[in-house]
């Protein structure tokens, strides 16, 4: 009975050992299986390094640097403490283990993941969604996440075979983030009005994040599971989600149009210009198929940016015109004192010729002293000065260019974004749920209550009043808006 219970499990499909235990565990097992057997006990070895505490010395009871587990468990829980240990790094690389590294796993990924779950749950339940009710996917939006959700969990499925739990854990922290900063982020309003489609999509997604999650944050993913009522008993007891089809093409649409929205963001930050403020236009640098690409998703970037109008140029030199210097780092050796004559030369180039050379990898000829010399692209700065009124962001061959011009109708349209926020958070102040509809008073500056009904169906729709009023007293909550006085009452209708 003996010999068929071996037969039928010998050799381990894996082995699991710390580095110390080399000599003492793994070659010990292989040589005396080899002399018994002919054969290796064992089809695959996960050797983890040392623990090391942050100063790189090795855990000892000696060194009085042990780490009570109990400690890290009741500071961040089981979850987080076996997230660290999955994929802050290879095991076999070993750890520097400290408590705010544990810390930052929640920080960065869990806390991101319970965020976008209660976001479910909360309008899920506001809506009387039935979780049982399915729904076509809709959008692109939906197809897309639905498709990298079948691309994670192939390249999940992919490295747990391989016994490579680092970068599946990463795959999955990775699909999140674009589940919680791209796919729910412009949802919001889908959510907000009760869309079937994006509903079921995000329960889809969020379901099959816990059965991927199950082997490594196994409280957490059966919690979401079984609140998300997802079948069985437990997470633990589904079987292992398959991949569903993938749309290739979608989703390197959407990554085109992510790197545009990247850098659209990128060019606000560094103009100080926030995304409440409409713009007019955003100019995409973008030809053949990226330009398809982001016209194909453009409503999707338009409301990213926050912009009224997308357009298009085929080269960066339309965006504004170039300055040339010379890097100084670069030529100062070769040229030394004769470097006001370099600088000179450098000068009289056009700049458009030096920015097409430029992309085409050229050299450039420049005369010194009757002499000819050649300057490739690492002797030369090429800025690019943006047309007036304008600030560019530039990645690689790409590039975006926001409009900061902001007449009285934009600034009217930004007030009343800025007015919508302002009444959320009395309304978050006065304890309301979610859900409920109110009575809505604005009272204070001229130029704030004018925005505010000119975009009155905007600031109602938003806020769930089914009133609002300007003849208010002086009572109510004081907000400031651009330096502006505004008060806000507002009462459960």
């Amino acid at each position: 009975d003996n010999e068929r219970l071996l037969a039928e499990r010998f050799p381990a499909d894996y082995i699991c050992e710390a580095l110390d235990q080399t000599r003492g565990w793994f070659y010990s097992l292989l040589a005396v299986s080899t002399m018994l057997f002919d054969r290796a006990p064992y089809q695959h070895v996960v050797c983890p390094g040392l623990i090391l505490d942050e100063g790189g010395h090795k855990l000892s009871k000696s060194l009085g640097n042990i780490v009570d587990p109990w400690g890290v468990l009741n500071a961040h829980g089981a979850d987080a403490f076996r997230w660290y240990y999955f994929t802050s790094k290879q095991p076999w690389d070993g750890y520097r283990f400290s408590m705010e590294a544990v810390g930052e796993g929640v920080r960065l990924f869990l806390r991101q993941l319970w965020n976008t779950y209660s976001f479910y749950v909360l309008y899920a339940n506001t809506n009387g969604v039935d979780p049982a009710v399915e729904a076509e996917s809709a959008t692109e939006l939906d197809r897309w996440i639905l498709s990298r959700l079948a691309a994670v969990t192939d390249t999940v499925t992919e490295r747990l075979e391989d016994f490579d739990a680092t970068n599946g854990g990463r795959a999955i922290a990775e699909f999140v983030e674009e589940l919680s900063n791209w796919y729910v982020r412009a949802s919001r309003r889908r959510f907000w009005d009760g869309d079937p489609a994006a509903f079921a999509t995000l329960r889809r997604c969020l379901v099959q994040v816990s059965q991927l999650l199950a082997p490594f944050t196994p409280f957490i993913a059966d919690e979401m599971y079984e609140n998300l009522a997802g079948g069985e008993p437990s997470v633990h007891l589904c079987d292992w989600p398959q991949p569903g089809v993938r749309d290739v093409e979608l989703e390197e649409a959407m990554a085109v149009a992510r790197e545009a929205v990247g850098l659209g963001l990128a060019a606000r930050g560094a103009s100080k210009v926030k995304i409440r403020q409409p713009l007019r236009e955003a100019v995409v640098v973008a030809a053949g198929r990226e330009r398809d690409a982001i016209d194909r998703l453009s409503d999707l970037v338009r409301d990213e940016l926050n912009v009224k109008e997308l357009r298009f140029v085929e080269r960066a030199d339309e965006l504004g015109s170039y300055e040339i210097k010379p890097n100084y780092r670069s030529l100062g050796p070769r040229f030394g004192k004769a470097m006001p004559q370099v600088a000179d030369a450098v000068a009289a180039l056009d700049p458009a010729h030096v920015a097409e050379a430029m992309r085409e990898g050229r050299t450039l000829g420049v005369n010194v002293a009757g002499q000819e010399h050649e300057l490739t692209g690492d002797d030369l700065l090429l800025r690019l000065q943006p047309l007036d009124g304008y600030h560019v962001e530039r990645e690689a061959a790409h590039a975006v260019a926001l409009d900061l011009n902001v007449d009285a109708e934009l600034r009217r349209e930004m007030l009343a974004r800025e007015i919508v926020r302002a009444v959320q958070n009395a309304r978050k102040a006065g304890g309301l749920e979610v859900s409920d509809r109110i009575a809505l008073t604005l009272a204070g500056d001229d130029e704030l209550l004018a925005a505010a009904r000119e975009h009155e169906g905007y600031v109602a729709g938003e806020t769930l009043a089914t009133a609002v009023s300007y003849e208010g007293n002086g009572a109510g909550e004081p907000a400031t808006i651009e330096g502006l006085e505004l008060r806000i009452a507002v009462t459960r209708s």
